[in-house]
């Protein structure tokens, strides 16, 4: 599995190429835009080549600002193809690390998705020196013919991308983030401001023309031959213990080793047009880049999505095979279970019965005979519909990025959606373990992958070595060789058990880091130190792990605090007079200044005020106690808010006409 390049799995898994009419399709004007095989490596392949025209050297680093579509996809292959090393940015960061990440790995080169996006990031670039070029993969007919001298004016490029296919982003309140600016229903642009005159912009469609002009088959060879599989291929930057990213490197073979480890694990997965992939987690994330290589080189269909157009996509593309974090299955959960309150007392009843079925499903085990009746009757009155959600023909919904819960393992799988957990870290270009067919073990992770060794240290931290760990963090050799062992072994920051059988349970985590269950790391930290640099603050806890959103315990300093307000005229002399509106709105403020220096999902959206810092479950109960949803949004599906199709329509989870069944 080793010694592959990533632009060598366009070849398939055994050197031969399977021809795709549908290889990858793309949500355009209310319909899907279709690439077949050829037409996608004729794209990456003249891409590759027309970069030649810009003067870079190999090695070179490509910084990639895009959301996670067709385009990507192009840039991504042509970059590694060319030579390069890319630098997926998430746009959710704050725009103070989109910054750090350009200026600490010194690109000469940015791929954006569209003008909106130049436009917003434009008014930065001047804080890049290295930055030589900007290539724009998506822009509106006629955008070359004047919009280069509209950029540098700073009056920008002319028109958006439509609605329908904006890749929405959730937004903070009243940060100057990238997400905020970047939701393409905005009505105000950014103010005017001239791009460095030296700075060299065009779209993909001319570098494609350029490449074009230069295509043979000697001149495609010559750049697949002269990259190594040990070559670096990306630098994926993640949080860190501290307020800064780091980058992970990772080499061509690792990421194609852990690819086709992954997908040959699989059982029964066939090769070819007929297994359907969708794909709505954003691909600057190990995880989905993993299932979108594998997938390519399986020959299977791929549709992208994203989480505003997701349960129509599943509906009209009926996948067969899905990754996705917890928070979609908690959700499509929760909408099933809220479905009790709006039924008659007859269907009420039935759905409350195959709820109760599903607590007792074993997906190992074959169900003894009384209970595969039940089952077979709850398939027929209720089963069919949930289904229905994810288009009825999924075969496998793989689910990552954060714990999920075992007993939503039993309720989907018992209704016929398979759904199997897995493992991994970037640092582990992807996959350590999942649970599959045959071996579906809810609460565990699953077993490794080929290739992967397990040890559990003696503080319970699981170690991993396996051939496609990464070469190291980017320019941080300190923290480098505190993650890896001279002997191979990679810290992974997380606790965890193994069983007898070799299944692995993660049980906790060592780092300073939590994990949302939308898959998003946090680091509490630097919110926390940030809070209590304010003198009205003794003492900060964040909490949120496999919750939504972050939250946070406050202790106020109450002295301080007294002085501060003893002028409002408030009445000092009552126990809980800390708790009066003006005083929460005093600690608000402090909360949204904090919040404007982080990426939105690790910024807090609620707060308690409490006197002393212990015993906290019933406080965090109650922050939470709602379901966690804030009034003006923030139920993400990992960079997204809609889970009912994002244009009215709603989840089939459970049908009134019971009995036509």
């Amino acid at each position: 599995m080793l010694h592959r390049t990533l632009p060598s799995l366009l070849n398939g898994v055994d050197g031969i190429t399977i021809a795709n009419d549908r290889a990858l399709n793309q949500w355009r004007k209310g319909s899907w835009q279709s690439f077949s095989t050829e037409a996608f490596r004729r794209a990456v392949e003249e891409f590759a080549l027309g970069l030649e025209t810009f003067g870079l050297q190999r090695g070179d680093r490509v910084a990639l600002m895009m959301h996670s579509d067709v385009g990507f996809a192009i840039a991504d292959l042509g970059t590694l193809l060319a030579g390069f090393v890319n630098v997926p940015i998430d746009l959710t960061q704050t725009i103070e690390n989109i910054l750090l990440i350009l200026q600490e790995v010194e690109a000469p080169l940015l791929v954006v998705s569209n003008p909106a996006l130049l436009d917003q990031i434009r008014p930065y670039l001047w804080e890049v020196p290295t930055l030589k070029a900007v290539i724009v993969a998506e822009v509106p007919d006629g955008w070359q013919a004047g919009a280069l001298q509209n950029w540098r004016s700073g009056d920008g490029g002319n028109g958006r991308a439509n609605p329908e296919d904006a890749q929405l982003t959730p937004s903070p309140d009243a940060c100057l983030q990238i997400p905020h600016l970047l939701c393409e229903a905005q009505t105000q642009a950014c103010p005017p401001v001239p791009m460095p005159q030296a700075l060299r912009v065009c779209a993909l469609a001319e570098v494609r023309h350029w490449g074009h002009l230069r295509w043979t088959v000697a001149a495609v060879q010559g750049l697949g031959n002269a990259i190594a599989p040990a070559d670096l291929a990306t630098i994926i930057y993640i949080a860190s213990e501290t307020k800064r990213p780091k980058g992970v490197m990772l080499s061509h073979e690792a990421i194609a080793a852990n690819v086709l480890a992954s997908f040959s694990s699989y059982p029964n997965l066939q090769t070819g047009p007929d297994e359907v992939a969708l794909l709505f987690l954003p691909l600057n994330h190990i995880f989905a880049r993993v299932f979108l290589y594998g997938h390519l080189a399986w020959g299977h269909s791929i549709y992208f999505s994203d989480p505003n157009h997701l349960i129509k996509h599943l509906r009209r593309v009926k996948p067969t095979f899905l990754i996705t974090v917890p928070r979609l299955l908690e959700k499509v959960h929760e909408r099933i279970l809220d479905q009790v309150n709006h039924l008659s007392h007859f269907d009420r009843r039935v759905l409350q019965w195959a709820i109760k079925l599903t607590a007792r499903f074993d997906p190992a085990q074959p169900p003894q005979k009384l209970y595969r009746l039940q089952m077979q009757l709850a398939e027929r009155l209720v089963f069919v519909k949930w289904r229905e959600v994810f288009g009825g023909r999924l075969k496998a919904c793989i689910c990552g990025g954060a714990a999920l819960s075992g007993h939503l393992v039993k309720f989907f799988s018992a209704a016929g959606v398979p759904v199997y957990q897995g493992y991994g870290l970037t640092e582990t270009s992807g996959v350590l373990t999942y649970t599959r067919e045959g071996h579906n073990r809810p609460g565990t992770v699953g077993l490794p992958i080929p290739g992967v060794e397990i040890a559990i240290a003696a503080d319970q931290e699981v170690l991993v070595r396996a051939p496609f760990l990464m070469e190291g963090y980017y320019h941080d050799p300190a923290t480098t060789a505190a993650a890896l062992t001279p002997d191979g072994w990679l810290h992974t920051g997380d606790f965890g058990t193994l069983d007898a059988d070799g299944f692995l349970t993660i049980t906790g985590v060592k780092k300073a880091l939590f994990k949302l269950c939308t898959g998003k790391y946090v680091s509490p930290r630097p919110l926390e130190q940030e809070l209590m640099a304010s003198p009205l603050v003794a003492k900060a806890i964040t909490v949120g792990a496999n919750h939504k959103f972050c939250a946070m315990v406050i202790v106020p300093e109450l002295d301080t605090l007294r002085q501060q307000v003893e002028s409002w005229g408030l009445d000092l002399t009552q126990p809980d007079w800390w708790h009066h509106p003006r005083i929460t709105a005093l600690y608000q403020s402090l909360i949204d200044n904090a919040n404007c220096h982080f990426p939105y999902w690790s910024t807090v959206r609620k707060f308690a005020l409490v006197e002393h810092s212990e015993g906290l479950d019933e406080v965090v109960e109650r922050l939470y106690g709602d379901g966690g949803v804030r009034e003006d949004g923030g139920d993400e599906v990992d960079g997204g808010d809609e889970v009912d199709g994002g244009d009215g329509e709603s989840c089939p989870v459970y049908a009134r006409s019971l009995m036509r069944y």
